[in-house]
């Protein structure tokens, strides 16, 4: 049996502000990934047609949209976050992504406008991207602070939870709009409601206890002692930094998610449209059902981190996936059918490489004056990074190596990955919140 792994439970305010959260969540990345998982419609209205290769480079430009500006959102939202509240953070985010929902939804297509169709569409992604920063970043850090394990570790699982739901969500609303020849932009004015009863959801929100009091402290210090409160800004609580061997630390675990993702939802997708001849409406439907094994895959993950240690997961994990991708580019190349690319899918969301479920240990090392900032920062700069290397990366890697190339990507992220586990593993050990197995 572990020791000191007692176990707790939510109050009724946590759950209430657990649920708007997750709600929250849930609507944003709906509206987040209802384009992604319909890029390969909606690509070909808004963007000129041109040759298989110019087209994959285009695809992987429209793709890569939503997150090369999302250091810049971090900024922004981190700013807000640190300084103003949580609160004010996700209310906005959420607004935000409902305005660019709208515009979608009433958009011209490229034969109606042309450029300008492909310029406002890539914009509105780019503002997505940017909610969709503070968003999730906002909501976990928000549920990190009102929590304390081991029910914190499943109470911020919650949320990626719902993040994944509403991405599994976006799919089945693109599997019906394109299985019954809906109007396209049926699914975005969904979208854009959904962003809008988010938006008024968490207004009933109150700002976190830690990040109140943790404020408060240093001003109701200076106030004691007649200080300006201009002052605060001086505070070396309010000046802590961050240690820089635990920020890349981060940066290798958050880089895993979005290679994954990739590979399972673009990179197969286009396996699926050029070896099989899958259908745009096929291809999504293969990938929603894709979508609930990860969703699966997810629910269970919580489960286990009320009963095992977070860091201890992802060590198995990264035990398993590792001798997987090495061969990998062989059951690329030898896959007959759908279905053995569906089986390669789902054991890549079943065992994907993300913060998940420790993501509150990554934010509890972090100074909490710094900790939207930089946990924001990090998360924005992972998916920018590697969805840009990644998605025009393969692009050049598969025609040079075939499937081989997958590995120039796959095994440096890994082994990046293993040494941010590791390093996580042995601040916990240091702050003795790494349970010990008891020797009686």
């Amino acid at each position: 049996m572990l020791e000191s792994y007692k176990k707790s439970s939510l109050n009724q305010h946590q759950k209430q502000t657990i649920g708007l959260l997750s709600i929250g969540t849930f609507l944003e990345y709906f509206d987040l990934m209802l384009y992604v998982h319909m890029a390969v419609l909606l690509n070909s209205l808004f963007f000129p047609k041109y040759d298989p290769h110019t087209a994959s480079l285009l695809s992987a430009f429209a793709f890569c949209s939503i997150f090369v500006f999302r250091p810049i959102g971090a900024l922004f939202f981190g700013w807000i976050g640190d300084n103003i509240g949580r609160k004010s953070t996700v209310i906005f985010t959420t607004f935000m992504m409902a305005t660019s929902c709208v515009i979608m939804a009433n958009l011209p297509t490229y034969e109606q406008i042309g450029v300008t169709a492909a310029w406002i569409m890539t914009i509105c992604r780019i503002a997505q991207g940017m909610s969709s920063m503070g968003e999730i970043v906002g909501a976990e850090i928000y549920v990190t602070e009102i929590t304390k394990p081991p029910i914190q570790y499943p109470a911020v699982m919650l949320i990626a939870i719902f993040s994944i739901l509403g991405g599994t969500a976006a799919l089945a609303i693109a599997s019906i709009v394109t299985s019954f020849g809906l109007n396209w932009r049926l699914a975005f004015w969904v979208g854009a409601g959904t962003a809008v009863i988010g938006t008024m959801a968490r207004t009933q929100l109150r700002e976190t206890q830690e990040f109140a009091d943790a404020k408060s402290q240093l001003e109701e210090v200076f106030k004691d002692n007649n200080i300006d409160r201009t002052n605060l800004e001086k505070d070396q609580a309010w000046k802590e930094k961050v240690n820089k061997k635990t920020s890349l630390a981060l940066l290798a675990i958050q880089c895993g998610w979005p290679v994954c993702f990739y590979f399972v939802y673009i990179h197969c997708s286009n396996i699926l449209k050029n070896q099989f001849g899958y259908s745009p409406e096929q291809i999504i439907h293969q990938n929603f059902i894709v979508s609930m094994i990860n969703l699966l895959g997810y629910i269970i993950l919580m489960y286990l981190s009320y009963k095992i240690h977070p860091i201890k997961i992802l060590k198995i994990k990264v035990m398993v996936f590792f001798p997987a991708i090495l061969i990998c580019p062989y059951l690329l190349s030898h896959i007959t059918s759908p279905l053995h690319l569906f089986f390669i899918q789902s054991f890549f969301m079943l065992f994907v490489l993300s913060t998940n479920p420790a993501t509150p240990v990554f934010y509890t090392h972090i100074p909490v004056f710094r900790r939207f900032t930089y946990g924001s920062m990090i998360y924005a700069i992972s998916r920018a990074l590697m969805h840009i290397i990644t998605s025009f990366g393969l692009v050049y890697l598969i025609g040079w190596f075939g499937n081989a190339g997958l590995l120039v990507i796959m095994i440096p992220l890994t082994i990046g990955f293993a040494c941010g586990v590791r390093h996580f593993e042995i601040l916990e050990r240091a702050a003795g919140n790494y349970p010990k197995i008891s020797k009686s």
